[in-house]
């Protein structure tokens, strides 16, 4: 994808300033005391562990049978969002043995670029020591400029702290930590630290993302934040989570601090997961501060949400139907959607009863844009985690105005221009190119950051071979040169395609 060379400008709040018991001598192993013990939750063990107890108690089941890779949970104070946590981390099986849980939360205290991460000793809680992996953590340090160790960042930092009690308490077997904390305010620092964990992104390790939502909002206008900003999560898509964060900033809305106070480390988790088909983003749980306290003017969000990686039995091909009616009722709103937007700036309403049970399935989708037969545009979405018509509709925007290979379509062209709509099966990984069959199947190419798709009936207007097209793909969409496939993962999937000139 496209990285945003931008910065994403949020105030960094300084909620509390507690003084760190933790030396800053690197030389010397130094465990880090616990600094919000006694304020964010008990400090006395057995208090502690009831309180655990009774929040768990009240969390949100299981979502999901497929196995969960990294989560996001609040880290207020427990009286105000521990029940949202154990929400999520009730998603983790409790009995699974990770070999490392990277727990990435951003600084409250300091701006610093990149991340620091804790490596000259373990964490000590209420309820004993919580290992480091400084092995593994110096080892990250030395092979990646994004990271260094900050101790100002580690010193009074609860974000991170606030999760380890969880963990000690819900985990029945033996873990070790890698403790990092953000203080970027740079995406492709959160790029850099993409890369550097991708490689631990998988089912051995577990990774625990620390954030809350809106802050000092009242009730009414965190929820609408919080919502927004939670689907964009949904998407699994860092421009998506970008457009939502600045379009909130953009509100001015009364008392908004930040609409999400660990948007580094959610956009490093993302920059991770956006490629990757197989993973699904799951929301758990939601409140905010205002349930707990019935101050209403002033308030603090929360969200549960959980990454899984999806069985690939689940993944089949499945056959999505459409009739001619819905077909056609889906081009008409893909063309008034994009009319509209032209004219006006903003997206068609659409009234629910137009909408069928088959446009509101959850489906990825392209929309591609020709113009006296050659294209014009060209935008999708793999994901199936909004319904079909929502995905038309923002799609059909992003192809007339987002596509950095053609000029933004202008009203008058609009005659010109003919639509196809492309609804996608859920994608499924190959062992072997003999699975491919041209004309029928798409390609998804994909190798670390690196990916790229063709549609099916790229195959059938081009006439390639199946080497071309997998070649094609390969060096022109994934940028990994013309043999590049021959080592990457491969996905294929269907289309259902359909266009005006019908």
């Amino acid at each position: 994808m496209t990285l945003l060379n931008k910065c994403i400008l949020v105030l960094v709040l300084i909620l509390f300033s507690n003084s760190c018991n933790s030396q800053n001598n690197k030389e010397n192993s130094t465990d880090i005391q616990a600094v919000v013990a006694g304020s964010f939750y008990p400090d006395k063990p057995e208090e502690l562990k009831t309180v655990l107890k009774s929040l768990f108690a009240k969390a949100e089941e299981v979502k999901s049978k497929d196995p969960v890779l990294a989560i996001l949970a609040p880290h207020a104070g427990y009286i105000y969002s521990g029940k949202v946590a154990a929400s999520a981390y009730n998603q983790i099986d409790p009995n699974k043995e990770y070999e490392n849980i990277f727990i990435l939360a951003s600084s409250h205290h300091t701006i610093f670029k990149g991340a620091s991460i804790y490596n000259i000793g373990d964490y000590i809680t209420p309820l004993g020591k919580v290992k480091v992996n400084r092995a593994l953590a110096t080892e990250l340090i030395d092979k990646n400029d994004v990271f260094i160790f900050n101790s100002d960042a580690h010193s009074a930092e609860h974000s991170l702290e606030v999760q380890l009690p969880f963990l000690q308490y819900y985990m029945k077997k033996d873990f070790q930590i890698i403790p990092i904390i953000t203080g970027t305010q740079y995406l492709d620092d959160c790029q850099k630290i993409a890369e550097a964990l991708l490689p631990y992104f998988n089912e051995k390790n577990l990774f625990i993302i620390s954030t809350d939502f809106s802050h000092y909002p009242t009730y009414d206008n965190a929820v609408r934040i919080d919502n927004k900003t939670c689907d964009a999560i949904l998407k699994n898509s860092v421009n998506s989570l970008v457009d939502a964060i600045n379009e909130s900033g953009s509100e001015n809305i009364s008392n908004l601090a930040t609409s999400l106070c660990g948007w580094p480390a959610v956009l490093s988790l993302l920059f991770i997961t956006e490629s990757m088909p197989e993973i699904k983003p799951i929301h758990i749980d939601y409140q905010n501060s205002g349930d707990e306290t019935k101050d209403k003017s002033r308030v603090v969000g929360y969200n549960a949400i959980a990454f899984t990686k999806k069985n690939p039995q689940n993944m089949s091909e499945v056959k999505f139907e459409l009739s001619k009616k819905e077909k056609n009722e889906l081009l008409i709103l893909a063309r008034n959607t994009i009319e509209t937007y032209l004219k006006t700036g903003k997206t068609l309403k659409v009234i629910d009863k137009d909408i069928t049970a088959a446009m509101k399935e959850n489906c990825g989708a392209f929309v591609t844009l020709h113009k006296d037969g050659a294209l014009r545009g060209c935008i999708g979405r793999f994901s199936a985690t909004e319904p079909l018509y929502s995905i038309i509709q923002q799609m059909a925007i992003a192809s007339a105005t987002e596509d950095h290979r053609f000029s933004v379509v202008t009203i008058d062209e609009m005659k010109e221009i003919d639509i196809e709509i492309s609804v996608l099966t859920p994608m499924r990984k190959i062992n072997s190119i003999d699975e491919i069959e041209m004309g029928k199947h798409g390609i998804y190419i994909k190798k670390g950051f690196y990916s790229g798709t063709f549609l099916p009936q790229v195959a059938s207007e081009t006439g390639w071979t199946k080497e071309e097209f997998l070649g094609y793909c390969s060096k022109n969409k994934a940028g990994l040169g013309w043999d590049g496939w021959k080592d990457a993962d491969i996905y294929v999937y269907e289309a259902l395609v359909f266009g005006e000139k019908e």
